[in-house]
């Protein structure tokens, strides 16, 4: 199962170099000028969870094999791109085939490196990028609606609910607003998706601050996070200058380096879990002597379609999930030890599976 998150931005903001960074890799040429990134990008990131090492050393498995992200290093968007300014259709239909959004936002001076717009102002450059992908959006909709109407006409009912979305989502694009506002219930979410709007997907505002401001952000980062909270998204401060230099670092001078600068983490960490938290995923975990591994779904899954994300033949095949808390794993020192306490749950069908579940599941060949 992937999820992709796809970066976004105005150019020279600091998505190549965040990219690389995330990947540990110079894939993405980070370069200061518009459109040094002219193909997407692909990385796949591990999701750091602490959970996972501790579950490991308790087991004594062998590997450690964490659940990944993928992010995609989409070129610079300008204004226009919805008209196909500066290679914008094409850039477009990269963002339309991510799960979400995490859209750079440069939140520094520096008169070394220029802005497309030639001043610094975040809440700017927001809406810039926002205002593109809604007037795609729109221009997607009313091509697609005439035909939807004469469908709809007749007796047609998947016509019929797909036109009331696309009303509805127009309705909001016409008074400026992104689709992601439009209320769906959820049994017609998968219909809704199924539109694929850029301004319906989840937005993950990451403000690339001065190194000085990687800790607790600035002023101009300030006001990325109040216009995320305005809108219910989420937002995160990082240098992506100091993380391309963490990056390069061997893992055992990595402590050291966060330790002199002051800083817990990579910030990177915290953009992968927010990116992760964005696409409403939960992680559940297989533990074993021969390797402890972290599963990704999405929140409210049940426990066959869970098993299928680690063999089709598992869903298929579902009778029980043999089912204990993280919590009491750790706890009771082990799937022996929940057993004697009584922690260890045979679950069926119906079970949705928990943030932190230690599965392992029953299936008929």
């Amino acid at each position: 199962m992937g999820f992709k998150c796809g970066i976004v931005g105005l150019p020279n903001v600091g998505k190549s170099t965040l990219f690389n960074a995330l990947t540990q890799t110079a894939a993405a040429q980070a370069a200061n000028y518009p459109f040094c990134t002219i193909e997407p990008n692909v990385g796949d990131v591990a999701v750091p969870d602490p959970r996972l090492d501790i579950l490991a050393k308790i087991a004594h498995s062998g590997q450690i094999l964490p659940t990944r992200l993928t992010f995609v290093d989409i070129a610079g968007l300008v204004r226009g791109a919805s008209r196909g300014e500066g290679l914008g259709n094409q850039f477009l239909a990269n963002i339309r085939e991510c799960d979400a959004i995490a859209h750079v936002v440069r939140c520094f001076e520096d008169g070394d490196v220029t802005h497309v717009d030639g001043q610094i102002a975040p809440v700017n450059d927001i809406e810039t990028i926002e205002t593109e992908l809604m007037l795609a959006d729109l221009e997607s909709l009313e091509k697609r609606a005439a035909a939807l109407e004469k469908k709809a006409k007749g007796a047609d009912k998947e016509a019929k609910e797909t036109l009331e979305l696309m009303n509805r989502a127009l309705v909001l694009l016409r008074e400026g607003k992104p689709a992601r506002l439009v209320e769906v219930k959820p049994e017609e979410q998968k219909a809704f998706n199924m539109l694929g709007l850029m301004s319906a997907k989840p937005v993950l505002y990451v403000c690339n601050v001065e190194e000085a401001s990687a800790s607790e952000g600035n002023a101009l980062s300030a006001q990325v996070f109040e216009r995320a909270k305005q809108e219910g998204a989420r937002a995160v401060v990082v240098s992506a200058k100091i993380e391309s230099e963490i990056a390069v670092l061997p893992p055992e001078e990595q402590k050291d380096y966060l330790e002199a600068i002051e800083l817990e983490e990579p910030g990177l960490n915290r953009v992968i879990r927010e990116g992760y938290a964005l696409l409403d995923l939960v992680t559940y975990f297989t533990i074993g002597p021969k390797e402890a591994r972290a599963w990704t779904i999405t929140k409210g899954t049940r426990a066959p379609q869970a098993a299928g994300v680690i063999h089709t033949d598992f869903e298929k095949g579902f009778i029980r999930a043999e089912t204990i808390a993280y919590e009491d794993y750790v706890k009771h020192n082990g799937e022996t030890g929940a057993r004697e306490a009584g922690r260890f749950r045979l679950e069926g069908k119906d079970y949705v599976v928990i943030d932190g579940d230690v599965l392992h599941f029953r299936f008929a060949n």
